[in-house]
C-alpha cells in the first residue's frame, strides 16, 4: 500500500479515501519474492498456480478467487458513483477491470495491466469498455502469459520435482 499512497501524494487532495480491500493480493510465504524467485525457492506452487492461477491460493495467503471477494464490497459502491479514480496495484486492477468488462474468472488473472498507466473504464450500452492512457514512463514488463500444461510439466520435470509415466499417447506424461 506503501506505493499507492505515494502515488496519491502528487495528486491535488480531493476527497481521498483508503480502502483496506485495495491491498495487494497477498501471497503469504511468498510475500516479497519475484516470480523467478517463486519458481526457483517454491517450484511445486509455481507450478499449481500457473495451472489454476485464479483458484491457486498462495500458502497462508490468497487466491485470485479470495481477492475478487474481498474486492466486491468496493465494486458495488464503484458502482453508485459516476468518477472515480482508484489507484491500486495491479492484481486488484486485474479484477476491479475483469467485473466491468464482463470477464470469465479464467481470464482475470492474465489481464495485461501496464505500469505507470491509467485505464479508463467507460460504460457503453450493453458493457464497458477499456482505454490505456500511459505516462512514456519507462518500466519493465511484468504480465505473464497463461502457461500451457506442458510447459508447466517440463519446468517441474526439470525441477526434479515430477517423473513421468508412460500412457497411451507416445510423449504424453503424467503428474504423480
Amino acid at each position: 500500500m506503501k506505493r499507492t499512497i505515494e502515488t496519491c501524494s502528487y495528486l491535488p487532495n480531493q476527497n481521498i479515501r483508503r480502502y483496506k480491500a485495495l491491498n495487494e493480493i497477498d501471497a503469504g510465504r511468498c510475500d516479497g519474492l519475484t516470480y523467478r524467485q517463486i519458481e526457483e525457492q517454491y517450484p511445486e506452487e509455481f507450478a499449481l498456480r500457473d495451472l489454476d492461477k485464479y483458484n491457486y491460493r498462495y500458502p497462508r495467503g490468497e487466491s485470485y478467487h479470495d481477492l475478487c471477494c474481498r474486492l466486491e464490497p468496493i465494486i458495488m459502491d464503484l458502482e453508485k458513483t459516476n468518477e472515480v479514480l482508484v489507484i491500486c496495484h495491479q492484481a486488484v486492477l486485474r479484477c476491479i477491470v475483469g467485473y466491468y468488462l464482463n470477464l470469465s474468472a479464467d481470464d482475470i488473472p492474465y489481464i495485461e495491466i501496464p505500469l505507470h498507466t491509467v485505464i479508463k473504464i467507460t460504460p457503453v450500452a450493453y458493457g464497458c469498455e477499456r482505454e490505456n492512457v500511459e505516462f512514456g514512463v519507462k518500466s519493465s514488463v511484468t504480465h505473464r502469459e497463461k502457461q500451457t500444461a506442458e510447459s508447466i510439466e517440463q519446468r517441474l520435470l526439470s525441477a526434479g520435482v515430477i517423473s513421468t509415466c508412460r500412457t497411451n499417447s507416445p510423449g504424453e506424461g503424467a503428474l504423480r
